[in-house]
This record gives C-alpha cells, structure tokens and sequence, in this order.
C-alpha cells in the first residue's frame, strides 16, 4: 500500500507560510517554490535503494555507497508544475525530464491532454509527477494515469499545499502512488481554489493573471 506523506520540515513549513502571502512577488515566488521543491525532493527520496561500489579515495580503496540502477525521471504537470522542476534537479541533476500538459474542458469539468512528451525510457525509471497545488485532483489523476498507459509502474507525486479532497481522490484513483505533500488546507471553496491556498500557482509563478 503506498504512503502519504505531509512534510513537517521546519524550513518547508516556513517558506510555504511565506509563499501564501499575497504581498511575495513574483521573483521570490519562483524562488520559494524551487526551494520548496528542492527540500521536499530531499525527504521524497529518503527510501531509496542504495548499493555498495568500491571506489578509491586518495589514500586508498574502500566501499561507498551509490543509489542503486533505478533511473530517475521528474514530470511536471504544464504549467506551474515548471516551478518545481530546477528544485528537484538540483537534488537528482542526472535526473530526465517530461512534460504533460492538461486543460479542464469548461463543459464536462475533465482534463483534456493537449502536450505529453516523455523520456524514451521512461518505464524504466522512477517516475516523480510535481504540481504546487493538488485541489480537485482531477489533473494529477489524469497526468498519473497517461504514465502508467505508457507502461511507468514506479510513481510518486509531489505538491505544495493540497486539499483534502484532492487528496482523497489521489488516493483512491492510485492506491499504489506514494503521496508528499507540503501543507495540508482546509478545503475547496465554490470555485475550486484551496482555503486558505496562495491563489493560481501558475499566474504567480509567472506573473500572469
């Protein structure tokens, strides 16, 4: 059964409580979240396998350790899942990156793909999905699930701030993704924002609106 993680780091917690300002600009914005990607990166993958390589150091042989064949890959979902992107790799810098983008169809609600570009190899490797904000859940389910249609069995998920919704359905659409996230809130509001939330993590990201 996978597992869901909420960070309790103290400098995640406090970069977070600086990001939900309204008043953080959009270069500190950016900034933060790649911080905060970088972090939650470092506790995502505490559990991964190593295996013992002899080298040799200056003075002489010895055994070390390295992370063991598994290949990495880190996928954004367009377009704020970006922001999380340089965090992750200056933590796995070997890692390979996909993109998949989706849109909510006005009509149905559901996610449209209109972008997916992976790594060739991508089955073969670890696969971490990133967005900031995982609140309906209805595009990370979507993105997860056009990974595991192109053959990915290994997957993890990574967001900011999450609502307990979104969580819900994560969880139950894929029993076997192990689940971080940065902050827990309290709900979806009318519109499908996250109380109390940051707002669009895209537009801040970029400085749209």
């Amino acid at each position: 059964m996978a597992k869901t993680t909420i960070m309790e780091h103290p400098l995640i917690q406090h970069k977070i409580g600086v990001i939900r300002r309204k008043q953080t600009g959009t270069k500190d914005f950016r900034i933060l979240v790649s911080e905060i990607a970088m972090l939650m990166c470092y506790e995502a993958t505490r559990d991964l396998e190593l295996s013992d390589i002899e080298i040799e150091t200056p003075i002489c042989k010895t055994t070390v350790k390295e992370l063991k064949g598994k290949k990495l890959a880190v996928v954004p979902i367009l377009r704020a899942g970006l922001g999380m992107v340089d965090g992750m790799l200056t933590m796995i810098p070997a890692a390979k990156v996909g993109h998949i983008g989706l849109y909510r169809d006005p009509e149905t609600l559901k996610p449209v793909e209109y972008y997916c570009k992976l790594p060739e190899d991508c089955a073969s490797r670890e696969v971490f999905v990133v967005d900031p904000m995982l609140a309906t859940g209805g595009s990370s389910i979507a993105a997860i699930q056009m990974l595991k249609d192109k053959g990915v069995k290994n997957i993890r998920f990574m967001c900011i701030i999450a609502a307990p919704e979104g969580l819900k359905a994560m969880q139950e659409a894929h029993p076997d993704v192990d689940i971080y996230v940065g902050a827990m809130d309290e709900k979806l509001n009318e519109h499908g924002y996250i109380v109390p939330g940051l707002g669009d993590a895209g537009d801040r990201i970029f400085g749209t609106k």
